[in-house]
């Protein structure tokens, strides 16, 4: 039997196999709304065999978007789109997912197609915020440093966000802590300068993704699974390490936190990453075995094989992809008939199953 097509528990919600469609921005909403490309997109993936679907990165504020085409969950008007597009997902025996996030200094950008440029707020951009006054780059503008009442309303955000979550009908909510936003702009002494209790010592930057941790698994029934995802280590010296993200996950575990998602690197413009096949796998390794906690692997993971060996050598708990799953919406599917596992395929698309 295959491992990365043997079924996966977290909580009260069981997947049908290891392999997740890994968050992927699309850049395709107006005003934060899914619309039919999030429908085709994400629901393709489903008919396509994925375990659990993962949205792209939904911003809990309007200031969280990192374009002003980001997917969004800050308001009820969202609720209907992504409950039309989670039963989609759901009557094709697949698990829906959100990532709940905040872009942070990284905010206020075009699309990548657009240029990526900063938009000026006389353009449609607006005023980032960040834990300390520092641009990501240095010719962009400063973000604004959170104040108490700044710091209370990202907790606000996400609280909202995620009751909305479940009003959609998601089943897993993840939280963004990675690629050099919000929460990660916080967790890393690089870009985190602040001398109050969310700065300087490495419990007081973790401080704001704990109690939004804590916040989230209060609302969430105890049936739901809460995730994780992190940068592992900022590829950079004196930034955030693979050390500090163990602790972190000792951390997070103890407050209900159900896997952690391990990516790296997003927080410094210029950081020498050996990027190569299953290059980040290690952290997720390194995690699971220290802490006991599942953890989910994600990076240039493109064969069945691959995925395979990393399930079956308890390497991860999940599988992530992202480009590969661009490439091929079908790649659970293809990858079963290589694996030689035995899934079924929608009733629509029997005739083309691959036979033995």
């Amino acid at each position: 039997m295959s491992a990365l097509f043997s079924p996966f528990t977290l909580r009260g919600i069981t997947l049908r196999n290891r392999l997740v469609v890994s968050p992927m921005c699309e850049y395709s909403s107006q005003d934060g709304f899914a619309n039919d490309w999030h429908l085709v997109h994400l629901g393709s993936r489903a008919v396509g065999g994925a375990g659990l679907i993962l949205t792209e990165a939904a911003a809990v504020s309007p200031e969280g978007r990192i374009t002003p085409d980001d997917l969004g969950i800050w308001k009820d008007d969202h609720i209907a789109g992504l409950r039309r597009i989670n039963d989609f997902i759901v009557a094709q025996g697949c698990v829906p997912g959100i990532q709940l996030a905040h872009a942070g200094r990284k905010a206020s950008h075009q699309s990548p197609w657009k240029g990526s440029a900063v938009v000026p707020e006389t353009e449609g951009g607006w005023q980032t915020v960040a834990p300390s006054a520092e641009p990501f780059t240095s010719n962009e503008p400063a973000p604004l440093e959170l104040d108490k009442a700044g710091l209370e309303k990202v907790r606000a955000d996400f609280r909202e966000a995620t009751r909305r979550s479940l009003e959609a009908g998601f089943q897993v909510i993840e939280l963004h802590a990675a690629h050099g936003y919000l929460f990660h702009e916080f967790l890393s002494p690089l870009s985190n300068h602040r001398t109050d209790e969310y700065g300087g010592s490495f419990e007081n930057r973790c401080r704001l993704l704990l109690e939004v941790t804590e916040e989230t698994r209060a609302i969430l029934p105890d049936t739901l699974p809460l995730l994780v995802r992190i940068s592992a280590t900022d590829w950079t010296e004196g930034g955030w390490n693979i050390n500090d993200s163990v602790a972190l996950a000792e951390l997070l575990k103890a407050r209900g936190v159900d896997l952690l998602d391990c990516s790296t690197g997003g927080n410094v413009p210029k950081a020498d990453i050996p990027v190569g096949p299953g290059y980040q796998v290690p952290f997720a390794t390194r995690v699971r075995q220290d802490t006991g906690l599942p953890t989910g692997a994600v990076g240039m993971i493109t064969t069945a094989e691959q995925a395979e060996e990393i399930i079956n050598k308890g390497q991860a708990d999940l599988v992530l992809l992202a480009r590969e799953l661009l490439r091929d919406p079908y790649f659970p599917l293809h990858a079963a008939h290589e694996l030689g596992a035995n899934v079924k395929w929608p009733v629509q698309y029997e005739r083309a199953q691959p036979r033995k």
